[in-house]
Protein backbone atom coordinates (compact mmCIF):
# COMPACT_ATOMS: atom_id res chain seq x y z
CA UNK A 1 0.00 0.00 0.00
CA UNK A 2 1.30 3.58 -1.37
CA UNK A 3 0.34 5.40 2.25
CA UNK A 4 1.94 8.43 1.23
CA UNK A 5 -0.24 8.83 -1.87
CA UNK A 6 -3.11 8.38 0.48
CA UNK A 7 -1.47 11.28 2.86
CA UNK A 8 -0.90 13.14 -0.20
CA UNK A 9 -4.33 13.72 -1.28
CA UNK A 10 -5.24 14.64 1.90
CA UNK A 11 -3.14 17.42 2.62
CA UNK A 12 -4.82 19.56 -0.09
CA UNK A 13 -7.70 19.69 1.84
CA UNK A 14 -6.92 19.50 5.55
CA UNK A 15 -4.83 21.47 7.92
CA UNK A 16 -3.77 17.97 9.79
CA UNK A 17 -2.96 14.57 8.41
CA UNK A 18 -2.59 12.05 11.30
CA UNK A 19 -1.14 8.66 11.33
CA UNK A 20 -1.82 6.59 14.43
CA UNK A 21 0.96 5.45 16.33
CA UNK A 22 3.48 7.59 14.35
CA UNK A 23 3.06 11.40 14.35
CA UNK A 24 1.01 14.21 12.16
CA UNK A 25 2.26 16.33 8.60
CA UNK A 26 0.73 19.50 9.52
CA UNK A 27 0.33 22.55 7.28
CA UNK A 28 0.77 26.62 7.67
CA UNK A 29 -0.31 28.72 4.96
CA UNK A 30 2.41 30.89 3.63
CA UNK A 31 2.11 34.46 1.71
CA UNK A 32 3.19 35.28 -1.55
CA UNK A 33 7.52 36.55 -1.24
CA UNK A 34 10.24 37.90 -3.29
CA UNK A 35 13.80 36.83 -2.59
CA UNK A 36 17.01 37.43 -3.32
CA UNK A 37 18.89 39.86 -5.71
CA UNK A 38 17.72 38.49 -8.46
CA UNK A 39 14.02 38.75 -8.12
CA UNK A 40 12.99 35.28 -7.54
CA UNK A 41 8.68 35.08 -6.93
CA UNK A 42 7.37 32.42 -5.04
CA UNK A 43 3.47 32.17 -5.02
CA UNK A 44 1.66 31.64 -2.04
CA UNK A 45 1.80 28.10 -0.64
CA UNK A 46 1.23 25.15 2.11
CA UNK A 47 4.70 24.64 4.03
CA UNK A 48 4.31 20.91 5.26
CA UNK A 49 5.84 20.58 8.43
CA UNK A 50 5.74 16.62 10.95
CA UNK A 51 4.97 16.49 14.42
CA UNK A 52 5.81 13.54 16.20
CA UNK A 53 3.81 14.36 19.23
CA UNK A 54 0.50 13.85 17.78
CA UNK A 55 -0.04 10.08 17.52
CA UNK A 56 -3.91 9.74 18.32
CA UNK A 57 -6.21 8.40 15.65
CA UNK A 58 -8.43 10.92 14.46
CA UNK A 59 -9.68 8.52 11.82
CA UNK A 60 -9.47 10.75 8.79
CA UNK A 61 -6.83 8.78 6.93
CA UNK A 62 -8.23 5.23 7.77
CA UNK A 63 -11.62 6.35 6.58
CA UNK A 64 -10.16 8.20 3.13
CA UNK A 65 -8.28 4.41 2.76
CA UNK A 66 -11.02 2.35 3.60
CA UNK A 67 -13.45 4.82 0.93
CA UNK A 68 -10.47 4.26 -1.74
CA UNK A 69 -9.66 1.03 -1.58
CA UNK A 70 -13.25 -0.41 -0.42
CA UNK A 71 -12.44 -1.77 2.80
CA UNK A 72 -13.64 -1.75 6.25
CA UNK A 73 -12.40 0.67 8.77
CA UNK A 74 -10.72 -1.93 10.60
CA UNK A 75 -9.14 -3.11 7.80
CA UNK A 76 -7.91 0.15 7.01
CA UNK A 77 -6.10 0.43 10.47
CA UNK A 78 -4.06 -2.75 9.96
CA UNK A 79 -2.69 -1.53 6.83
CA UNK A 80 -1.54 1.73 8.43
CA UNK A 81 -0.06 -0.22 11.33
CA UNK A 82 1.95 -2.29 9.28
CA UNK A 83 2.97 0.23 7.33
CA UNK A 84 4.11 2.58 10.00
CA UNK A 85 5.76 -0.78 11.68
CA UNK A 86 7.90 -0.96 8.22
CA UNK A 87 8.95 2.95 8.91
CA UNK A 88 9.57 2.23 11.97
CA UNK A 89 12.11 -0.52 11.19
CA UNK A 90 13.98 1.66 8.94
CA UNK A 91 14.36 4.83 11.34
CA UNK A 92 16.12 2.05 13.96
CA UNK A 93 18.02 0.67 10.95
CA UNK A 94 19.51 4.77 10.22
CA UNK A 95 17.65 4.27 6.91
CA UNK A 96 15.74 7.11 5.95
CA UNK A 97 12.06 6.67 5.10
CA UNK A 98 10.83 8.47 1.87
CA UNK A 99 7.34 9.51 1.20
CA UNK A 100 6.69 10.97 -2.33
CA UNK A 101 5.77 14.52 -2.94
CA UNK A 102 5.78 14.94 1.23
CA UNK A 103 9.62 14.40 2.20
CA UNK A 104 11.97 12.54 4.11
CA UNK A 105 12.41 11.78 7.28
CA UNK A 106 15.18 10.11 9.29
CA UNK A 107 16.60 10.29 12.74
CA UNK A 108 19.57 12.32 13.77
CA UNK A 109 22.43 11.49 16.01
CA UNK A 110 20.24 12.22 19.01
CA UNK A 111 17.68 9.75 18.01
CA UNK A 112 14.88 12.58 17.42
CA UNK A 113 12.96 12.31 14.19
CA UNK A 114 13.92 14.96 11.79
CA UNK A 115 12.12 15.37 8.24
CA UNK A 116 13.15 17.64 5.45
CA UNK A 117 9.94 18.14 3.04
CA UNK A 118 9.89 18.33 -0.49
CA UNK A 119 8.70 21.36 -2.34
CA UNK A 120 8.18 19.49 -5.95
CA UNK A 121 3.91 20.27 -4.82
CA UNK A 122 2.45 23.13 -3.65
CA UNK A 123 -0.86 22.01 -1.65
CA UNK A 124 -2.33 25.28 -1.59
CA UNK A 125 -5.37 24.59 -3.68
CA UNK A 126 -5.83 28.65 -4.39
CA UNK A 127 -2.27 28.92 -6.13
CA UNK A 128 -3.27 26.11 -8.77
CA UNK A 129 -1.24 26.62 -11.38
CA UNK A 130 1.15 29.40 -10.68
CA UNK A 131 4.90 28.76 -10.69
CA UNK A 132 7.51 30.27 -9.02
CA UNK A 133 9.48 32.65 -11.33
CA UNK A 134 12.84 34.72 -11.97
CA UNK A 135 13.39 38.12 -12.93
CA UNK A 136 17.35 37.88 -13.93
CA UNK A 137 19.53 40.25 -12.38
CA UNK A 138 20.68 43.54 -14.61
CA UNK A 139 24.16 43.40 -15.28
CA UNK A 140 25.17 47.12 -15.66
CA UNK A 141 28.88 46.49 -15.62
CA UNK A 142 28.49 45.06 -19.09
CA UNK A 143 26.08 47.41 -20.44
CA UNK A 144 28.40 50.33 -19.64
CA UNK A 145 31.70 48.02 -21.26
CA UNK A 146 29.55 48.30 -24.30
CA UNK A 147 28.24 51.59 -24.00
CA UNK A 148 31.93 53.01 -23.90
CA UNK A 149 33.33 50.34 -26.57
CA UNK A 150 30.55 52.07 -28.74
CA UNK A 151 31.58 55.12 -28.37
CA UNK A 152 35.05 54.77 -28.78
CA UNK A 153 34.21 53.19 -32.58
CA UNK A 154 32.01 56.69 -33.20
CA UNK A 155 31.95 59.35 -30.77
CA UNK A 156 28.66 60.56 -30.27
CA UNK A 157 28.49 64.73 -30.26
CA UNK A 158 25.06 66.07 -28.68
CA UNK A 159 23.88 69.03 -30.40
CA UNK A 160 22.84 71.60 -28.33
CA UNK A 161 19.24 71.68 -27.53
CA UNK A 162 17.34 75.53 -28.19
CA UNK A 163 15.35 76.14 -24.95
CA UNK A 164 12.00 76.83 -25.69
CA UNK A 165 9.90 79.78 -24.39
CA UNK A 166 6.92 77.87 -22.35
CA UNK A 167 5.20 80.96 -20.19
CA UNK A 168 2.37 80.78 -22.52
CA UNK A 169 1.61 77.32 -20.59
CA UNK A 170 1.59 79.18 -17.32
CA UNK A 171 -1.67 81.36 -18.37
CA UNK A 172 -3.11 78.54 -19.85
CA UNK A 173 -3.09 76.86 -16.48
CA UNK A 174 -4.26 79.38 -14.64
CA UNK A 175 -7.24 80.43 -16.74
CA UNK A 176 -8.10 76.67 -17.04
CA UNK A 177 -7.55 75.98 -12.69
CA UNK A 178 -10.25 79.28 -12.68
CA UNK A 179 -13.04 77.91 -14.90
CA UNK A 180 -12.71 74.54 -13.01
CA UNK A 181 -13.29 75.87 -9.84
CA UNK A 182 -16.36 77.68 -10.62
CA UNK A 183 -17.45 74.37 -12.53
CA UNK A 184 -16.94 72.56 -9.09
CA UNK A 185 -18.51 75.59 -7.17
CA UNK A 186 -21.46 75.52 -8.85
CA UNK A 187 -21.93 71.46 -8.94
CA UNK A 188 -22.15 71.34 -5.14
CA UNK A 189 -24.51 73.91 -4.75
CA UNK A 190 -26.42 72.58 -7.51
CA UNK A 191 -26.26 68.91 -5.68
CA UNK A 192 -27.22 70.53 -2.31
CA UNK A 193 -30.34 72.33 -3.70
CA UNK A 194 -31.53 68.89 -5.57
CA UNK A 195 -31.35 66.96 -2.29
CA UNK A 196 -33.51 70.26 -0.33
CA UNK A 197 -35.73 69.74 -3.11
CA UNK A 198 -35.99 65.95 -2.80
CA UNK A 199 -36.53 66.09 0.82
CA UNK A 200 -39.32 68.49 0.88
CA UNK A 201 -40.83 66.51 -1.62
CA UNK A 202 -40.71 62.96 0.36
CA UNK A 203 -41.78 64.97 3.71
CA UNK A 204 -44.97 66.01 2.11
CA UNK A 205 -45.44 62.34 0.17
CA UNK A 206 -45.21 61.13 3.58
CA UNK A 207 -47.64 63.78 5.13
CA UNK A 208 -50.79 62.23 2.63
CA UNK A 209 -49.92 58.63 3.19
CA UNK A 210 -50.06 59.23 7.26
CA UNK A 211 -53.45 61.30 6.49
CA UNK A 212 -54.78 58.29 4.17
CA UNK A 213 -54.03 55.80 7.16
CA UNK A 214 -55.71 57.92 9.94
CA UNK A 215 -58.61 58.09 7.70
CA UNK A 216 -59.05 55.00 6.34
CA UNK A 217 -61.11 52.14 8.42
CA UNK A 218 -60.14 48.25 7.95
CA UNK A 219 -62.31 45.47 8.38
CA UNK A 220 -60.93 42.19 7.93
CA UNK A 221 -63.96 39.77 8.41
CA UNK A 222 -61.34 36.14 8.12
CA UNK A 223 -58.11 37.09 10.02
CA UNK A 224 -55.05 35.16 8.58
CA UNK A 225 -53.80 32.67 11.25
CA UNK A 226 -50.21 33.99 12.55
CA UNK A 227 -47.65 32.71 10.63
CA UNK A 228 -44.10 31.81 12.84
CA UNK A 229 -41.33 31.85 10.93
CA UNK A 230 -38.08 30.57 12.45
CA UNK A 231 -35.06 32.19 11.91
CA UNK A 232 -31.85 30.19 11.03
CA UNK A 233 -28.94 30.24 13.14
CA UNK A 234 -25.80 30.70 11.49
CA UNK A 235 -23.67 27.37 10.85
CA UNK A 236 -20.25 27.24 12.43
CA UNK A 237 -18.42 24.87 9.99
CA UNK A 238 -14.78 25.13 11.19
CA UNK A 239 -13.75 23.19 14.28
CA UNK A 240 -11.27 22.74 16.11
CA UNK A 241 -10.66 19.44 17.30
CA UNK A 242 -8.58 17.98 20.55
CA UNK A 243 -9.28 14.04 20.05
CA UNK A 244 -12.05 11.98 18.23
CA UNK A 245 -12.92 9.11 20.89
CA UNK A 246 -14.61 5.88 20.20
CA UNK A 247 -15.79 5.99 23.80
CA UNK A 248 -18.79 8.24 24.45
CA UNK A 249 -17.55 8.53 28.37
CA UNK A 250 -13.69 9.24 27.19
CA UNK A 251 -15.32 11.61 25.43
CA UNK A 252 -16.96 13.43 28.17
CA UNK A 253 -14.05 13.12 30.63
CA UNK A 254 -12.17 14.74 27.61
CA UNK A 255 -14.93 17.73 27.65
CA UNK A 256 -14.22 18.49 31.17
CA UNK A 257 -10.76 18.32 31.20
CA UNK A 258 -11.11 20.97 28.79
CA UNK A 259 -13.81 23.21 29.97
CA UNK A 260 -12.20 22.70 33.52
CA UNK A 261 -8.90 24.67 31.66
CA UNK A 262 -11.26 27.57 30.52
CA UNK A 263 -12.23 26.58 27.02
CA UNK A 264 -15.72 26.77 25.27
CA UNK A 265 -15.27 23.28 24.34
CA UNK A 266 -17.81 20.98 23.20
CA UNK A 267 -18.47 17.43 21.72
CA UNK A 268 -19.65 16.98 18.16
CA UNK A 269 -22.13 14.48 16.67
CA UNK A 270 -20.86 11.23 15.77
CA UNK A 271 -18.77 10.43 12.32
CA UNK A 272 -19.71 7.48 9.72
CA UNK A 273 -16.56 5.81 11.77
CA UNK A 274 -18.20 6.20 15.42
CA UNK A 275 -16.19 8.00 16.45
CA UNK A 276 -17.24 11.43 19.02
CA UNK A 277 -14.86 14.15 18.36
CA UNK A 278 -13.91 16.83 21.11
CA UNK A 279 -13.54 20.67 19.95
CA UNK A 280 -12.22 23.44 21.62
CA UNK A 281 -14.57 25.76 20.00
CA UNK A 282 -16.21 26.04 16.69
CA UNK A 283 -16.22 29.43 13.98
CA UNK A 284 -18.00 30.64 11.25
CA UNK A 285 -14.87 31.51 9.36
CA UNK A 286 -11.28 29.24 8.62
CA UNK A 287 -9.31 32.77 9.92
CA UNK A 288 -11.00 32.67 12.94
CA UNK A 289 -10.19 28.89 13.28
CA UNK A 290 -6.73 29.21 11.96
CA UNK A 291 -6.20 32.43 14.51
CA UNK A 292 -7.90 30.97 17.52
CA UNK A 293 -5.30 27.24 16.62
CA UNK A 294 -2.05 29.64 16.48
CA UNK A 295 -3.13 31.07 19.62
CA UNK A 296 -3.49 27.70 21.27
CA UNK A 297 -0.31 26.15 20.10
CA UNK A 298 1.68 29.94 20.97
CA UNK A 299 0.29 30.27 24.57
CA UNK A 300 -0.73 26.95 26.03
CA UNK A 301 1.41 24.20 23.58
CA UNK A 302 -1.64 22.30 22.67
CA UNK A 303 -2.34 20.73 19.48
CA UNK A 304 -4.84 20.56 17.23
CA UNK A 305 -6.30 20.29 13.94
CA UNK A 306 -8.87 21.40 11.92
CA UNK A 307 -12.29 19.90 11.21
CA UNK A 308 -14.60 21.49 8.58
CA UNK A 309 -18.09 20.12 8.06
Amino acid sequence: MMLDKYISDLLYRYQCVTIPGFGAFVTENQSAQISGSACTFIPPRKNVFFNVNIKNNDGLLANHISLQEKITYEEALEKINFEVSLWMSSLQNKDRVVLTNIGEIYTNSEANFVFEPSNSINYLVSSFGLNSFVIPEMKREILKEQVEAIEVKAPIVFTPEKKKNYSFLKYAAVITLFFGAGITAYKIQYDQQVKIDTLLVQKEVQEKVHDKIQEATFFIDNPVATVELAVKEEKLSYHLIAGAFRSEENAKKALKILKDQGYDAHLLNKNSNGLTPVAYGSFKTAEEAEAEKSKLYKEDNADAWLLIE
